[in-house]
Formats: C-alpha cells, structure tokens, sequence
C-alpha cells in the first residue's frame, strides 16, 4: 500500500512538472528609455572618434538588436522622436549648420562645432537604422522596402562614423539645441 501511494505522488508531481504551461503570446516589453532633453541624450560633446558606440550605449542598442520583438512601443516611439530631434538639431534654428556659421567654418570653434554635426549624424543615422533592424525582428519585412531603406541610411553611417573616426581626438562641441526625445513633442 505504502509503495502504491508513493508510485502515485511521484507520478502526479513529475506530471506537473512536464505539463505544458500557458504562454499568452504576449511578452511583458518593460520600457528601457525615458524621454530626455536633446542635451541629455546628445553624444556631440567631448572629443570625436567614438560616436557610435557612444550612441549605441546611450539607446541600449546591443539589448534591442539582440531581441528586438521584446523593445517596448514606447521605446520605440522615444528613438524616433530623438532621431527627428538630432535631424532639427542639424539644420533648424539654434542647430549646428546656424552655429558653424557663426563661428565661421576653418576656425577651431567651427572645426570642433562640425565634429559635432559628425557625431550628431551618427546619432541620427544609427537610430534610423536601428528602429529599421528592429522593425525587421518585430514584423519581419515581406516586400524589402524596409531592408532598402536600411542599407541607404547605413552607407550615410557608415561614411560618418569614418569621418568621426578620422577625427579621432578632436575636440567635438555640441549646440545647446532645445528639443526632447518625447514622441509627444517631436515634429
């Protein structure tokens, strides 16, 4: 009888353990950016030569790259907003076309303010491409356009991030640009 009941519960517990458990289909996306100011988020600051990696760190774009189905729609939404802001921070008022102007574009305040642009289009390309990679994981990309448009914006990155990198050292100075990486307010 002891033998019975203890063939039983055995059987029951690994049972239990083997049984097949719920998935919804839904994954738990926790959101991993905050919406920032455009000087909290900016990487044209400091010396040239480490743009991407810079911006890869600040987005956490190894994480997202690595599992984009499980990016959170918000975070989605504050890179693309931070994109359009680097994008205005190029060329609308108060942005680095009006500032290298100003300080006239062969003195050292106009070479460090263009290595800043350098490192601000970094920014601006390397979200582009990353919001397309993880557009391709989450949705897949049935008719290519999204892969197209992903390799025109990675030959703009990739032809920056060598002009960053040949400017390794250089002093790189950022605008004060007012703008935000908060979808609510991106243009």
């Amino acid at each position: 009888m002891y033998f019975s009941k203890l063939t039983i519960l055995s059987t029951l517990f690994v049972s239990v353990l083997a049984a097949p458990t719920y998935d919804s289909g839904v994954s738990k996306r926790a959101d991993v950016l905050t919406v920032k100011n455009y000087a909290d988020f900016q990487v044209s600051s400091g010396v040239a030569g480490n743009a991407l990696q810079e911006v890869d760190d600040e987005f956490n774009a190894a994480a997202f790259r690595a599992n984009p189905a499980d990016v959170s729609d918000n975070d989605i939404a504050i890179m693309k907003a931070a994109r359009v802001t680097a994008e205005n921070a190029e060329t609308e008022a108060g942005g680095f076309n009006e500032a290298i102007d100003a300080a006239g574009k062969d003195t050292d305040a106009g070479k460090a303010l263009q290595n800043g642009k350098t490192k601000n289009k970094v920014m601006k390309l390397e979200l582009q491409v990353l919001l397309a990679d993880i557009e391709i994981g989450k949705n897949g990309d049935a008719d290519g356009s999204v892969a197209a448009k992903r390799t025109q914006e990675l030959t703009k990155l990739n032809k920056n991030v060598a002009l960053d990198e040949k400017n390794a050292g250089a002093a790189s100075t950022a605008v004060d640009f007012q703008g935000s990486s908060d979808p609510a307010t991106s243009g």
